[in-house]
């Protein structure tokens, strides 16, 4: 019987998704990589990109035929501090975190390394990386192109991904410095989010063919795949605040996440020819920047660190409790989650069930059963 949200434990999730992407052919050590960058989302209480995305981007692509459950890291090009990769439209998160071990490996006979991937898949939230670099006393630093859905500034058609940007960066405290952020306003697994919960858009995230603001959600998501809609830059609308910049930030990283790899960009990467489905063949970028190449690294910990407390103990704005710093809310989401869980509400809960049932997976007994 549906409810409302219920709580799955992290650990059954996570394993209910590698029984899911073994069913669909992904080998067994890659389901692993894969369940473990979208669980970890959802640790973080990122829910458009942990298990909400399961089905749409991963389960659907998959059985479509334009994503690749067995994935081919090939190495195209390498130098002392540098590659290029072709993934060959295999799994995303296993080209990444490949990728990112590449940059992280060669950061650490050299100071830095830089790995470019070509022909990707949606690849689960950027931080992911980022902490990867962190982990290894390293500064990370990613981001990707998407299907086009930004409008640049001044215009309506929808040309840039959402593209993210992220970094990483090592601290003192509990939890390192973290952003992770879409160069749109707002990004398709948010609205996606919006329309299981059946919410209307906030005002001045979408815009339509004549520049007017668009809420109703599910007709959105439609129409961003028509180009009929399209995601405002951050900034929004128009120069006024700042809206170029979001706009800028985003064609950075198409840049970065084609030209240096000879990936596709901008409307190659729609993801439809003729009429039918194709692979989007996504580029990505990693980064690692070794701290002890510049620095000792507990030294840099607490100098970042200084810098964090120091914004959060600054002068609060009338009636604000607090000031966060990038990574904190993300923190304070796992500590509230992890004797909780991944929250499933009732349009996710059908998506399991109807998984469970198509793939033949055994051994679980969800409580909205």
């Amino acid at each position: 019987m549906m409810q409302d949200t219920v709580w799955i434990g992290f650990d059954t999730m996570e394993r209910f998704m590698v029984d899911v992407f073994e069913k669909l052919g992904v080998p067994p050590e890659d389901a692993r990589t894969c369940a473990r960058v979208l669980v970890e989302a959802d640790k973080k209480g990122i829910d458009s990109h942990g298990t909400n995305r399961l089905k749409p981007i991963y389960c659907d692509r998959i059985k479509a035929g334009i994503q690749n459950p067995v994935t081919d890291f090939q190495v195209v090009r390498e130098g002392p501090t540098t590659a290029v990769v072709d993934g060959h439209d295999g799994m995303g998160m296993v080209i990444g975190t490949k990728a990112m071990e590449m940059a992280i490996a060669k950061a650490k006979t050299y100071g830095m390394g830089m790995v470019a991937v070509r022909n990707s898949t949606h690849y689960g939230i950027a931080g992911y990386y980022t902490t990867m670099a962190v982990e290894a006393g390293m500064i990370g630093i990613t981001g990707t192109n998407a299907r086009p859905s930004i409008a640049p500034t001044f215009g309506v058609e929808n040309m840039l991904g959402t593209n993210p940007l992220a970094f990483g960066i090592p601290s003192d405290e509990a939890f390192p410095f973290s952003i992770d952020c879409a160069t749109s306003i707002t990004q398709r697994g948010k609205i996606e989010v919006y329309d299981k919960l059946g919410k209307d858009l906030p005002e001045g995230w979408v815009i339509d063919q004549e520049g007017r603001t668009r809420t109703d959600t599910h007709q959105v998501l439609e129409d961003l795949v028509k180009g009929t809609a399209a995601l405002t830059p951050l900034g929004g609308v128009g120069e006024d605040l700042g809206g170029y910049k979001g706009y800028g930030y985003a064609t950075v990283v198409e840049i970065l996440s084609a030209a240096l790899q000879g990936g596709n960009f901008l409307k190659m990467l729609l993801g439809m020819e003729d009429g039918r489905k194709v692979p989007f063949h996504l580029g990505h970028f990693f980064i690692a920047i070794d701290v002890s190449a510049f620095t000792e690294l507990e030294d840099f910990k607490r100098t970042t660190g200084d810098i964090l407390r120091a914004l959060r103990a600054s002068k609060r704005a009338p009636g604000q409790e607090r000031i966060y710093t990038p990574g904190e809310k993300e923190h304070l989401a796992y500590l509230h989650r992890r004797d909780k869980g991944v929250p499933l509400n009732p349009e996710l809960q059908k998506e399991i069930l109807a998984l469970q049932k198509e793939l033949g997976i055994e051994g679980y007994r969800f409580p909205f059963q």
